[in-house]
């Protein structure tokens, strides 16, 4: 069975609010054209304050999805929950749950951004502390009961359509993300193919007498991208895919393990790690009927047109040859 996915991140390097505008119009119009080709599932992400408008606001984002789509699920990998008041993410996250009738995968991240924490005015030392906090408030507050959160009695209206609960998983590359995970009985997502800590989750799930599920990600994942002379792709659009490359790097320290992080300097560099995979309609068909494919049209401001050119070609000369 084929998996189909797409990836928007809203990356503008440079560009002006009307061109950025045009860009969200077209990707609403290429979720459309997705839903009807094949694609099941859009992940979006959360980054604040990066001058390429690396997207802050993958909640207004998903909204936007659900109203021009009917079956499409959104994942949110990831929100940061330590940079938001959780009663009100709670009740945003319930809404979004009603409005598309259970079609979010929500995944919190912890975030190893010290200065999107300053800009939220939040501790990066007690990170950890507010982490753990703001998970107990969201999942008291889908109950729909009172409970004691900072001192007061509150109570978190409306309650999701899913339940008990929205989908919700927790991710991390570190021991105390994984105790964590195990510790609220929730599923765990490495950011990478990191079998060391799905054995430790279980091992914490067992001690913590909770029942959960690793969702590991693939050894060799990739973001797609479908052009008919991928030599002439990454000539004249391997710049795009590298700016979003290294502004991703540049944000990781060394204790971090993600499966898309890239030491490339140059395009070359890039396309020789695979992590971006440029491929002919035919290669991709080649790539197997019962993989996962992650396509990314818009990747690092990619020209609208090019992107769409990828979408077309996916859903007419790809989609058609695996069903």
């Amino acid at each position: 069975m084929v998996l189909s996915m797409m990836r928007f991140n809203m990356i503008a390097p440079g560009v002006d609010p009307a061109h950025h505008s045009a860009m969200h119009k077209e990707m609403l119009d290429m979720a459309e054209y997705g839903e009807k080709n094949g694609f099941s599932i859009i992940s979006t992400e959360e980054h604040h304050g990066a001058e390429n408008c690396w997207s802050p606001c993958p909640k207004i984002f998903a909204a936007s999805i659900f109203g021009r789509t009917k079956n499409m699920l959104v994942t949110f990998s990831a929100i940061l929950l330590p940079l938001h008041d959780p009663l009100r993410m709670a009740e945003d996250l319930a809404v979004l749950d009603l409005i598309s009738g259970g079609r979010t995968i929500t995944i919190f991240g912890i975030g190893y951004r010290p200065e999107e924490y300053e800009m939220a005015g939040v501790s990066w030392k007690d990170r950890g502390k507010v982490m753990d906090e703001c998970v107990d408030a969201v999942l008291k507050g889908w109950t729909g009961e009172p409970f004691e959160f900072r001192g007061r009695t509150v109570r978190v209206t409306p309650r999701p359509f899913t339940q008990p609960h929205p989908t919700l998983m927790l991710g991390g590359s570190s021991k105390v993300a994984v105790r964590r995970a195990a510790r609220f009985g929730l599923p765990y997502l490495p950011p990478a193919n990191l079998p060391e800590l799905e054995a430790y989750y279980y091992e914490q799930c067992k001690e913590h007498g909770t029942q959960g599920f690793c969702s590991m990600p693939m050894a060799d994942l990739s973001l797609l991208f479908v052009h008919e002379d991928p030599d002439k792709a990454w000539a004249e659009l391997g710049q795009y895919f590298l700016h979003e490359a290294t502004t991703y790097a540049s944000w990781q320290t060394p204790d971090i393990k993600s499966a898309v992080h890239s030491h490339a300097s140059t395009p070359e560099e890039l396309r020789a790690e695979g992590i971006y995979k440029v491929v002919t309609p035919e290669e991709c068909v080649a790539m197997g009927r019962d993989g996962t494919f992650t396509m990314h049209p818009l990747v690092g401001g990619m020209p609208i047109e090019e992107g769409w050119r990828s979408m077309r070609l996916f859903g007419d000369e790809v989609i058609p040859n695996l069903k």
